[in-house]
């Protein structure tokens, strides 16, 4: 198990000091895995999550709700997106009523990407931990926040 003492060589003032930076530094490690998981696959860790919100539903998503469900909201989201439109994973429709509105759906292209892409990423990440202690890391993150 990691020591992250140890790993940055680093004391703290407190437990409460101890454990943000152990967030923060957990968080960057989680980024690093999934970027070097999903680089095989053509995509990034955000637009694999918005293929993901995309394949939840059977309808064509508004860019705007598309934005507000994403895990990191990035202000380049619609950049992301013109990439898997590009390699036609996702297209777009204009809203008849308002033009101002664009919609976006998965296409079939990206749903069998998605299949490609085994969840055990997700899976690996954890494995460290148990069931009941995912859970209460997970209270705790909640509560965090």
């Amino acid at each position: 198990m990691g020591n992250l003492s140890k790993e940055i060589n680093s004391k703290f003032a407190n437990a409460k000091v101890k454990a943000l930076v152990n967030v923060l530094y957990t968080a960057n490690w989680i980024s690093s895995f999934q970027n070097e998981f999903f680089k095989p696959f053509g995509i990034s860790p955000q637009q694999y999550n918005i293929l993901r919100i995309l394949n939840g539903t059977d309808q064509a998503l508004k860019v705007q709700t598309i934005k507000e469900r994403m895990i990191e909201r990035s202000p380049n989201a619609t950049r992301l997106m013109d990439k898997l439109i590009a390699k036609q994973f996702i297209e777009r429709f204009p809203c008849m009523d308002d033009r101002r509105v664009v919609y976006v759906k998965i296409t079939k292209t990206g749903k069998q990407l998605l299949e490609s892409i085994s969840e055990d990423f997700n899976h690996d990440l954890l494995k460290n931990i148990s069931e009941e202690e995912a859970k209460q890391l997970s209270d705790l993150l909640d509560k965090m926040r």
